[in-house]
């Protein structure tokens, strides 16, 4: 996807980190998770949660190249994965946080954050799509494709304070959702078509910096280095469905993990780029969210993400794997400014459990979704059926909500 030359950022808030390890094996967001005395890291490359230096962006810990974007409320883009002829998409490298959520019919759906830099070409990109311009956003530089709302995308608006883009949706969803822009598909016949030009989304974005202000992003803690005591992760397979399951494998030459998924045949497995610069999606942190779902017809469900105290999380960084918790409860900051903040990871304690700086892709699961240790395999059956412990191979099982199609 790119490299991230990450410059040296000091900056000393935080005591060190606690780390842990899991009751056993084989477990479930139900598991409670214990705190491992005397195993700490070392908080002098910490950033965060509280204050960032100039110019780098609270979501990922790094440089922006344009430090004035910093200033614009983030835009959350709602990006199809479904019908695969969708894929590979426009624009997925570039955000700093996407969240994958299940939408019904054994399909997930994508929002996608863009905050800091906009996408562009890389100017160091070999991969680059015909009619961009290297280096420069151009007028037919395209992000999507964009579909209809859902609910859940109201809460995470909130916690971001940011601006909805998406396709319209359902009566009942969109009476839910504010701060939106609507994006209508070119084509009648093309279920692919909306899209959204960059320069169109930098504009939006300053029209809503008037509206909605500046950005309350901290909360979120970086460090480069990986906390101790993690469990290695070479691998993360991900069944939302038979027909919808995901891979991502740890990348040790850029630090990542990159995406995989099925073309909806439960067997062929392609590495997902995107149609930008033709990059694999390669992210830095990839995040287990175990979120409450509320069915509220079989295609159209809520989730829990507000004024949550604390739920299970899984954390895969820098090839290792870490049980920790998420937090969205309101403290001091929320109730002096009257803002909410993102989605915050803490350990057992409750203090900030550092991201790796870089990108988070975000897979929102139900709790008590199971999670073990499996056979470096791409069969299904293997995957469902056999344990291995110790073989750094982690199987995420998604059941659907009950009423859920």
């Amino acid at each position: 996807m790119k490299k991230i030359v990450i410059g040296l950022i000091v900056l000393s808030f935080l005591a060190g980190f606690i780390a842990y390890v899991p009751a056993s094996v084989a477990g479930s967001a139900a598991l409670a998770v214990t705190s491992t005395p005397g195993a700490t890291t070392d908080d002098d490359d910490v950033i965060g949660p509280d204050q960032f230096p100039e110019g780098v962006n609270p979501l990922t810990g790094l440089p922006v190249e344009n430090p004035e974007n910093l200033l614009l409320p983030p835009a959350l883009v709602s990006i199809t994965n479904f019908p695969v002829s969708s894929r590979p998409q426009a624009g997925l490298s570039f955000s700093p946080f996407v969240f994958e959520i299940y939408i019904g019919e054994g399909m997930t759906r994508f929002l996608a954050m863009f905050y800091g830099d906009f996408p562009r070409t890389p100017e160091d990109s070999e991969n680059a799509g015909s009619g961009t311009s290297v280096g420069s956003v151009t007028d037919n530089m395209m992000v999507g494709p964009i579909r209809s709302g859902r609910l859940p995308y109201e809460s995470m608006r909130k916690l971001y304070n940011g601006f909805l883009v998406m396709a319209s949706g359902a009566s009942q969803v969109v009476a839910n959702l504010s701060q939106y822009a609507n994006i209508y598909g070119s084509d009648a016949d093309n279920i692919n078509s909306a899209m959204i030009d960059v320069t169109k989304l930098e504009e939006i974005a300053n029209k809503n910096q008037k509206r909605l202000g500046g950005a309350s992003l901290s909360g979120l803690s970086f460090q480069t280095e990986p906390p101790a005591d993690g469990k290695d992760a070479q691998r993360i397979w991900l069944k939302y469905a038979y027909l919808n399951q995901i891979n991502w494998r740890y990348d040790e030459e850029s630090g990542a993990y990159l995406r995989y998924q099925d073309r909806a045949d439960a067997t062929t497995f392609e590495l997902m780029t995107d149609r930008l610069t033709g990059d694999p999606l390669a992210f830095e942190n990839v995040v287990i969210l175990f979120a409450n779902h509320e069915v509220v017809t079989p295609t159209i469900i809520d989730i829990d993400l507000l004024y949550m105290r604390k739920m299970p999380a899984l954390l895969f960084r820098d090839g290792q794997m870490y049980e920790l918790f998420w937090t969205t409860k309101s403290g001091a900051y929320e109730v002096q400014t009257g803002k909410l903040r993102p989605i915050r990871f803490i350990d057992a304690e409750g203090k900030e459990f550092p991201l790796k700086p870089g990108q988070t892709w975000v897979q929102v699961v139900q709790p008590f979704t199971s999670y073990y240790e499996v056979p470096d395999s791409e069969v299904y059956y293997d995957l469902v059926n056999k344990k291995e412990p110790g073989s750094g191979v982690w199987a995420v099982r998604w059941y659907p909500p009950a009423g859920a199609r």
